[in-house]
């Protein structure tokens, strides 16, 4: 997987640089220049391609013991946790996680408040079927500029991308794009803050903070370099709040309702951070998840005091993408799918439930729990089904 993985990027590196380009022109107020020399090739024929999207790895201390278990005791394997959802994940055009935390070394690691994750864990989201990952969250400066550049030092040596946070002004200006089948996917991502940490001097750009006016400047920058379908990443909402804030709906408004000749300038919005399950929604034709819940986490304590459950359940989202009937209109899903998981604390293992009930689990009330959120703002009725 990941060959696969390196193929995608060495793909994805040309126009990678063009957006680069072009986002730089836009802060200068110049229009993109259009490169000169011989015509290019004739495009492709596209052809539909499937996105997965899953929650937050936030890894506790008795994640980072399990993972050293599971490595023998010598370093940390955390390629089978994710071993339950691999199936899903792998077979997507492209994968999408939210990588909460940076990473330690030399075995300095730790977990809440100020998480610092084993570097291995880059290569278990990669062996999982990984492409990229948002690092955008309030936990990205828990150790600073140098974790921030020790997480992407990581993830670049297992060949997943990344969106969300830079170790220079010029990697901050660069647009990630990614290929999915004939198609190219920017992937931006934002946080609603850093727990208090302030930005490191001289450096404002090292993780991007949410204003909707950035995001869409970003979003049309990147269409317009010629971007296919344009995906945002958002870590917001408030903590254990199953209904998404006035905040969430808001921004949720804004980011799809704008639009560039006719043509959204975002086709999917993907929300992390609240801990727990939260709706799918499609908002002005565009679908939102206004939180997928944490992938993979320890025990966790709601604001009560209180261990919570739900603090270990979430989803996958598996959007199908078809290409326009014509010039100039956007790629529209077709299908859009949710998988609830559940991480088994005690196995040490994320779980697609679905399939666990398939096999047997007594898992149903579980299941039944988040699918009633998921579909609590009426996603059903939109088209949302949940899938295998």
């Amino acid at each position: 997987m990941i060959v696969r993985i390196a193929r995608r990027r060495q793909v994805a590196l040309a126009l990678t640089a063009v957006l680069a380009a072009a986002a730089a022109c836009q802060a200068r107020g110049e229009e993109p220049r259009a490169r000169t020399g011989p015509p290019p090739a004739a495009a492709p024929s596209h052809r539909p391609f499937t996105l997965v999207a899953t929650g937050d790895v936030l890894p506790h201390t008795s994640v980072i013991e399990q993972a050293r278990f599971d490595a023998g005791g010598v370093g940390h394997e955390f390629g089978p946790m994710f071993s339950g959802v691999a199936p899903v994940v792998s077979r997507a055009d492209l994968a999408l996680c939210h990588m909460e935390t940076v990473y330690g070394e030399n075995g300095n690691y730790s977990g809440y408040p100020d998480f610092k994750s084993p570097p291995e864990i880059a290569l278990g989201l990669a062996a999982t079927g990984y492409d990229g990952c948002s690092t955008a969250s309030n936990h990205s400066l828990d150790d600073g500029a140098e974790g921030i550049r020790r997480t992407l030092d990581a993830l670049d040596q297992a060949g997943v991308r990344h969106a969300g946070t830079a170790r220079t002004e010029r990697e901050a200006r660069t647009v990630t794009v990614l290929p999915a089948g004939t198609a190219q996917v920017a992937h931006l991502a934002y946080t609603f803050g850093t727990n208090g940490h302030a930005l490191p001097p001289g450096r404002p750009w090292s993780v991007n903070l949410l204003d909707e006016n950035r995001v869409v400047a970003d979003a049309r920058a990147a269409r317009k370099a010629g971007a296919d379908v344009v995906v945002v990443s958002v870590h917001w909402g408030t903590e254990w709040q199953e209904e998404p804030d006035r905040r969430q709906l808001s921004l949720a408004r804004t980011l799809t309702a704008a639009n560039s000749a006719g043509r959204p300038d975002i086709d999917l919005v993907l929300g992390t951070h609240a801990h727990v399950p939260q709706a799918y929604e499609k908002v002005n034709g565009t679908w939102v998840i206004y939180g997928m819940g944490d992938q993979i986490a320890g025990k966790m304590t709601n604001h009560k005091g209180d261990l919570d459950p739900r603090g270990n359940q979430s989803t996958i989202g598996r959007f199908t993408f078809v290409p326009p009937d014509r010039p100039g209109a956007r790629w529209e899903v077709r299908k859009a799918e949710f998988i609830p998981q559940l991480y088994d604390m005690d196995a040490g293992r994320v779980v697609n439930l679905n399939a666990a009930l398939a096999q047997g689990a007594d898992l149903v009330g579980v299941r039944d729990r988040i699918r009633a959120v998921v579909l609590s703002r009426g996603a059903a009725q939109q088209g949302l089904v949940m899938g295998e």
